[in-house]
């Protein structure tokens, strides 16, 4: 057990002295020498003719690029939606497709935690990011074959994980339950998406990084280490191989998704409104915050478990020291979006994006709060820590990817999207089914928590109040799957044959707040 955590700690050690190179590089080359002008570089207003390369530039290597990227990731998410809420409707309906191990609730509720983590989630993100760090550093994307082999081959390591996991063979880890061998795709296809990104920021065209910048370039490299160190093959078992699942699984949220997610958000909503961010020092406060703060709070998951108190209590501390990255990007982000409501009416995609930013906030403070031992010990083995789960990974990212791709298509392929109203019902349909499935869950989730703290109460009765809970989950399960259903299909008649003028439709675009804007 000391080896496992003491591996932790070092790799903690070791990522910290990167981390201090890193801020004295920023220091040297003058990026903290700010000012609110470095917020509007990315409004157009503040762009040269000479140094900007604009959302529109790139070429058709480029467009195929990001549109594998998302297409790809939308399949995932249909493919990982159909799992889901077949999952979810077997936890009050046990007896629905029970014919076959592969239909079982083990199974298919880990294919689908698999599916729209490392398919619709990654995925969408790293098309995310290849479109806005050319667009960000004003200069062409650098290696795009390198990133499409990639793409490909992560889809087909993620496939094969699915399948794999299908068929019964597994890690046994959650977030990791794919196999090693085929974990070793994986990172090569990371590391090979990540030599484009890093080597497009190193052909920058102009000195400062915008905060945008910062978070994709430190999850690029985050990840890779996080997920190799997390399924080297034989070396962690029992208590051993718990910790570092719960170190990996809350840090592939937090120095994964979640940097992407706010590099996405701190873009996407200024440029959207057309004014810049309340605070641009703090939006890098927050961005080293979420670097120093984050790296060791999965640990709360084992509050009670058989590893050592100090262990836990250094979790809890780190989780509660993530307000102030929160908090940051609160004030910078909701002050801003909530204070323009026209363009909550008049740009669709800004829904999304601000939205997103917006349960950010509050499943950070909730993950703050959970943590705490008080709260933890009533949560812990339900379906609250569920609900808290899906407000992150969906109600954060998947909102800020929706509202993303809604923008970046029509600027990378100078279409309109053909139906307008399919984006608003998309939006109002995933919005009102993560509310229910969260709120079911969190309320439920508590229930069940006091349920069993109670030793007067049999076990029984903890399962028995949650089934009106866990319908209602699957009653905004249904209403997300549909929401999905819409976004693919508009997405396969965006990318149909069309006669449109590809020049004059970005024009257009870019004035339509109900398609692009």
């Amino acid at each position: 057990m000391l080896y496992s955590i003491g591996s932790l700690l070092a790799f903690s050690f070791v990522m910290s002295l990167i981390a201090i190179i890193a801020l004295i590089w920023a220091i040297y080359s003058n990026q903290f020498d700010i000012s609110q002008d470095q917020a509007r570089s990315i409004l157009p207003e503040g762009e040269n003719e000479q140094t900007t390369v604009g959302e529109n530039s790139f070429g058709p290597p480029e467009q195929r690029l990001i549109l594998f990227f998302f297409v790809t990731a939308v399949t995932w998410l249909v493919v990982g939606s159909a799992f889901g809420l077949i999952s979810s409707l077997k936890l009050h309906i046990p007896g629905l497709l029970d014919g076959s191990a592969p239909l079982t609730f083990g199974r298919m509720r880990t294919m689908h935690l698999n599916s729209v983590v490392y398919g619709w989630t990654s995925l969408a993100a790293l098309g995310t990011a290849l479109w806005l760090i050319p667009t960000l550093f004003r200069t062409r994307l650098r290696h795009p074959g390198a990133a499409l082999s990639g793409g490909v081959l992560w889809n087909l390591a993620t496939a094969a994980g699915v399948i794999a996991i299908g068929s019964g063979w597994t890690d046994g880890m959650e977030w990791l339950e794919f196999p090693w061998q085929i974990d070793i795709a994986l990172a090569v296809s990371v590391l090979l998406i990540g030599i484009s990104v890093l080597a497009t920021g190193k052909h920058r065209q102009i000195n400062h990084i915008y905060v945008s910048g910062w978070y994709i370039s430190a999850s690029m490299l985050w990840f890779p280490v996080l997920f190799i160190t997390a399924n080297v093959p034989s070396l962690y078992a029992g208590a051993q191989a718990a910790t570092v699942n719960w170190w990996y699984a809350h840090n592939v949220l937090g120095l994964w998704a979640t940097p992407l997610g706010l590099a996405a958000a701190y873009y996407f909503i200024p440029r959207i409104i057309g004014k810049p961010i309340f605070s641009y020092r703090l939006s890098l406060l927050g961005f080293w915050a979420l670097a120093l703060f984050y790296s060791q709070v999965g640990l709360h998951h084992l509050v009670g478990g058989p590893i050592p108190t100090w262990a836990v209590t250094l979790s809890v501390v780190q989780s509660v020291m993530m307000v102030v990255p929160v908090v940051a990007v609160a004030i910078n982000q909701h002050t801003l979006s909530l204070t323009n409501g026209w363009a909550w009416r008049e740009s669709i995609p800004l829904r999304f994006v601000a939205l997103g930013a917006i349960l950010y906030t509050i499943v950070s403070l909730q993950g703050s709060l959970e943590a705490v031992r008080a709260v933890n010990t009533v949560t812990h083995f339900t379906h609250y820590t569920v609900g808290h789960a899906h407000l992150g990974m969906y109600g954060f990212v998947a909102l800020v990817m929706f509202g993303a791709i809604y923008y970046m298509l029509p600027h990378l392929t100078g279409r309109r999207w053909p139906f307008p109203a399919l984006i608003t019902w998309h939006f109002w349909l995933v919005t009102l089914g993560i509310t229910l499935y969260v709120g079911a869950l969190t309320i439920g989730g508590w229930l069940q928590g006091l349920s069993m703290l109670d030793p007067a109460r049999p076990f029984m009765e903890s399962v028995h109040v949650t089934l009106p809970y866990l319908t209602t989950r699957s009653v905004g399960g249904t209403l997300m799957t549909l929401g999905h259903l819409l976004f693919a299909f508009h997405l396969i008649v965006f990318l149909l044959p069309r006669n449109e003028a590809a020049t004059a439709a970005t024009a257009n675009v870019r004035a339509n707040g109900g398609t692009g804007r």
